[in-house]
């Protein structure tokens, strides 16, 4: 090889390099993160945590769904059936709703806990009620993807969220505890399908906004002692 060649194959090496990487890293997607499972829980995982929360901590009734991120069938319920259930029972200050991570695994359930950690650290920045509707609202977009995080960061950014704060939430996998301390409760309750529900004592599946309504105006009235009609 020539002298004054040697600076000129360098540089093409170099070159070759930054393309491969360039490559690798479209492929394997820019900020991949990994939420780990079976995880042991600590203390620190549960401690002041009983779940997100909407409405008067005085409600009469407490509602906790237990749900995963990538089941259509919360995802109906998140944009169709919530909004009622909100207006008519949330708003009302009938119910206070608490929502409970169930991942689910296997087939089309591959991003449930990078889904449930992507709102978790939307948490962090007091946006997880607006994050959730949209994580749901957009499911078809991310859950069956190879990686869901391009769709779940921008739809962070879309929600108001510092996403370099949120990213490095991500990327900490701090939440990992947490969300299988919320799978470890639903088992114990027996909860076997998602959306399910845990309201007056009792597991309720698939359950729609009028038959919430329902079931909570009667645990009402059985508290009032008044006889249902």
């Amino acid at each position: 090889m020539a002298q004054g060649q040697k600076p000129f194959y360098l540089a093409l090496g170099a070159v070759a390099v930054v393309g491969a990487l360039f490559l690798v890293s479209r492929v394997m997607g820019v900020g991949a993160v990994s939420i780990p499972a079976n995880v042991t829980v600590m203390p620190a995982d549960t401690s002041g945590f009983r779940g997100y929360l909407l409405g008067s901590e005085n409600a009469p009734i407490e509602v906790s769904e237990y749900a995963d991120f990538t089941c259509p069938g919360c995802a109906a319920f998140a944009t169709v059936q919530f909004p009622d259930v909100k207006a008519r029972l949330i708003e009302t200050g009938k119910i206070r709703f608490r929502y409970r991570d169930f991942p689910l695994e296997g087939g089309i359930h591959q991003h449930s806990r990078v889904a449930a950690h992507a709102v978790a650290c939307a948490n962090d920045q007091d946006k997880f009620w607006v994050m959730e509707p949209e994580v749901y609202r957009r499911q078809p977009e991310w859950a069956m993807k190879g990686s869901a995080m391009g769709i779940l960061e921008e739809i962070a950014k879309g929600a108001g969220l510092d996403t370099g704060v949120w990213m490095d939430c991500m990327k900490s996998a701090k939440y990992a505890g947490r969300i299988q301390a919320s799978l470890e409760e639903g088992g114990r309750l027996g909860i076997q399908s998602t959306p399910s529900f845990l309201i007056g004592g009792r597991i309720y599946a698939g359950m729609n906004s009028d038959d919430m309504v329902r079931l909570v105006d009667s645990l009402i009235l059985a508290q009032s002692g008044t006889p249902a009609r």
